[in-house]
């Protein structure tokens, strides 16, 4: 005793559309996901560090302060280039003990 009228096929085809919509964004997220994943794997098994997130957070603060002393170099400042780019590199060298 279903009577299937103008509004019950209106919301399947929503439903459908919006189905659609949620798998094709699942799929894209997982692909992109999986390629950071990949990059983040084959980054840190050239360096010879650990893939965690405090790997990546450290070897991102050394490259910043590897970039700042480059920036004051630039700029005509011994001394900040001199600090920052000693501290990048102590920053860099607690990745590889």
């Amino acid at each position: 005793m279903a009577a299937s009228g103008f509004f019950d096929d209106a919301g399947e085809a929503i439903g459908n559309a919006i189905q659609a919509v949620v798998t094709f964004l699942r799929s894209l997220f997982a692909n992109v996901l999986a390629a950071v994943n990949d990059v983040v794997s084959g980054l840190t098994r050239s360096l010879g560090i650990s893939d965690s997130f405090f790997s990546i957070l450290v070897l991102a603060v050394g490259l910043f302060l590897l970039l700042g002393g480059f920036r004051a170099l630039l700029r005509g400042r011994l001394l900040g280039t001199i600090v920052q780019v000693g501290l990048g590199l102590l920053v860099l060298g607690w990745l590889t003990v």
